[in-house]
């Protein structure tokens, strides 16, 4: 199972690793023409904290090597197998187009709650507030993440593999779920109302980023808004828009300094 694992976050790893470079090109060259020509945020090519961001696109490769270690060790002793092997003979019984639709929506309610924990549980948002801490939304900022703040996906990992979910849909939902997070900080005046309830849009994730405490706790899904709507945090004023971005708290500048920020004095609190 650890084999496992280690396979299917390698493979998102990689994605995002190896080819951050191709990804970084590959985005700014959709992006950057999107946010100049429908831009909502006056921002400047050269805004605060670029580097900063841009830092964490290049260092992709070596942050997903971390993330992947810690991942494979929190999956293990997270104990998400026993309730997958508990269903794995009901899975593997099923088709797999029914296989692949179901583990998306499961994969997205469970991505849902971690997400959501990520900013209720102090020691989760330790290390989550660095992704939220930019103060501008655009094409690079998503890249702008703790790596020790994507392990706590891995039970949902280990559960899907111990279930008998096939790896190459567990692998494509982690890919999509970060192609679709980078898309969804654009800095974009599209509203596209229709799609509100419907899937993530960057209306619906910008407001996830506001600073007012009233909103920085909403917006929670990954994929479908639908359960921010069950479960009472979905956002989207008709008749408002986002404004300022970031967290309440201090946040230092620089990759390195907020790497080590989340570390500090945390054996003593926790």
């Amino acid at each position: 199972m650890l084999v496992a694992l280690a396979a299917v976050v390698a493979v998102a790893s990689a994605f995002v690793g190896n080819n951050a470079v191709l990804a970084i090109a590959v985005l700014f060259a959709i992006s950057w023409p999107l946010e100049r020509l429908f831009r909502r945020h006056p921002v400047p090519v050269r805004r605060l904290a670029l580097r900063t961001d841009l830092a964490y696109a290049a260092a992709q490769p070596a942050l997903q090597i971390v993330t992947l270690v810690v991942a494979i060790i929190v999956g293990a002793l997270s104990l998400a197998w026993i309730p997958g092997l508990l269903l794995r003979p009901f899975v593997t019984s099923l088709p797999p187009l029914a296989q692949a639709v179901g583990g998306f929506l499961v994969f997205d309610f469970l991505a849902y709650w971690t997400h959501r924990w990520s900013h209720t549980v102090p020691l989760f948002w330790r290390f989550h507030s660095v992704h939220h801490s930019t103060r501008h939304l655009d094409w690079v900022s998503g890249f702008r993440a703790h790596p020790l703040d994507g392990v706590f996906i891995a039970p949902v990992i280990v559960l899907f593999i111990a279930a008998g979910i096939d790896n190459r849909v567990t692998g494509a939902l982690a890919i999509l779920q970060f192609l679709v997070g980078l898309g969804a900080h654009l800095n974009v005046r599209f509203r596209l109302r229709p799609l509100w309830p419907v899937v993530m849009t960057p209306e619906f994730h910008h407001w996830h980023h506001e600073l007012r405490h009233e909103a920085h706790n909403s917006n929670f899904s990954i994929f479908l808004p639908i359960w921010d709507i069950m479960f009472g945090s979905y956002r989207m004023p008709r008749n408002e828009r986002p404004a300022h971005y970031g967290i309440p708290g201090p946040m230092p500048n620089g990759i390195v300094q907020q790497l080590v920020f989340p570390l500090r004095g945390l054996r003593a609190k926790h």
